[in-house]
């Protein structure tokens, strides 16, 4: 299985991890995983295609603020927080109390 990027915790940027959680689908993954912990990538229901999805996993993974890892056939996603926590205190804290307080919530799909 190929082997997956993932910034060392002190070539995270700042500028990466607001940019990942600008997109509203990251976001909302990122608060669901933190909320639920790890769980596969096709756990979390978002209204975009499997690619789509995909290539929201990457980005929040080659930015800091995810990890996957592979378990057999499944790649299992997690929230990099201590990381995160490390390099920029109390960041994603405000970022995902910001996005629950704002009642956003489940994004829809525009068409």
């Amino acid at each position: 299985m190929k082997v997956l990027y993932h910034p060392d915790r002190d070539d995270i940027e700042l500028s990466s991890v607001l940019y990942a959680l600008s997109d509203p689908i990251r976001l909302y993954l990122v608060s669901q995983i933190r909320k639920y912990g790890e769980n596969p990538c096709n756990y979390f229901e978002v209204p975009v295609a499997k690619s789509t999805l995909s290539h929201h996993i990457r980005t929040l993974r080659e930015s800091g603020v995810i990890f996957t890892r592979s378990q057999g056939t499944q790649r299992l996603v997690s929230v990099r927080a201590e990381d995160l926590d490390y390099r920029f205190p109390g960041v994603l804290d405000a970022v995902l109390q910001a996005y629950e307080a704002s009642g956003q919530g489940f994004p829809t799909r525009e068409d």
